[in-house]
């Protein structure tokens, strides 16, 4: 008796400590919880500013170089809202990007072509084209909130001297989605992304992403200096080189609207 007593006591406090579907190995679980931690780390640091280049390369290998500024806001209990302005080359100075993520439902982006001087809606159905001719997508530039994906870890390995995390992720939206899937390597140490494999529509894999260079800002925030995507399908590539990190800049939410996009300066 007193042997079927401790069995039914420690069978309610495995129950207890882990109910049914929470299971602490369970691979979607562990994979949410990644996804949680890079976020945590990744919040609180209100606005921030920073330079970039943007570096096109053809399957031939000729390139393209655009000079670009970017500025983010986080939104309390909601994702950031960011504005990407292009200052060369000259076909393409003036053009400004504004984007707003949400946690749930399509985020809001939208295009001014200084050309036309018009303001252009970008639909959801569209993010998965190509973001001013690079191989992002309007998808790619978003802002990584937790809640636009279902997750998955798979394993644990090796990646660029760095023990990862190997999760997989599935976007929530999956008729507008470019992609079924993205594998992601995050390294156990600091919950830095290191590498993205994004498979297409058709689970073939179409592009890489690769992050390097990351330096510590305001002795908490990680960011890389350079990401490198390529395309697998196409050959070409694009390169983003970043600068001038800076945060606390005071940007406002009226500094994010569609009024504020003609203002560029």
């Amino acid at each position: 008796m007193k042997r079927l007593s401790r069995v039914f006591i420690l069978s309610l406090l495995i129950a207890f400590i882990f109910p049914a579907g929470l299971h602490a190995d369970a691979p979607e679980e562990k994979g949410l919880s990644i996804a949680r931690e890079i976020d945590r780390r990744e919040s609180g640091y209100g606005d921030s500013t920073v330079k970039m280049l943007m570096i096109l390369r053809n399957r031939h290998g000729q390139k393209s170089i655009r000079k670009i500024r970017i500025r983010t806001l986080e939104v309390k209990g909601d994702g950031d809202k960011s504005l990407t302005i292009f200052d060369s080359p000259r076909d393409v100075k003036g053009t400004a990007f504004l984007n707003f993520t949400h946690k749930f439902g399509d985020d809001d982006q939208w295009l001014y072509l200084p050309a036309l001087k018009r303001v252009k809606r970008i639909s959801a159905g569209n993010k998965s084209g190509s973001f001013m001719g690079s191989e992002f997508s309007y998808e790619d530039i978003a802002s990584r909130e937790v809640e636009k994906y279902t997750y998955r870890w798979i394993r644990d390995e090796m990646y660029n001297g760095q023990e990862c995390f190997v999760v997989e992720r599935y976007p929530v939206d999956k008729k507008n989605s470019g992609y079924t899937r993205q594998v992601t390597w995050i390294d156990k140490k600091e919950y830095r992304l290191l590498k993205v494999d994004y498979y297409d529509r058709k689970d073939s894999l179409l592009k890489t992403l690769t992050f390097s260079g990351y330096k510590k800002y305001l002795g908490r925030y990680w960011r890389a200096d350079e990401m490198y995507m390529v395309n697998h399908q196409t050959g070409k590539s694009t390169k983003l080189v970043f600068s001038d990190y800076r945060f606390g800049t005071g940007l406002k939410k009226r500094d994010f609207t569609k009024n504020s996009l003609k203002r560029i300066h």
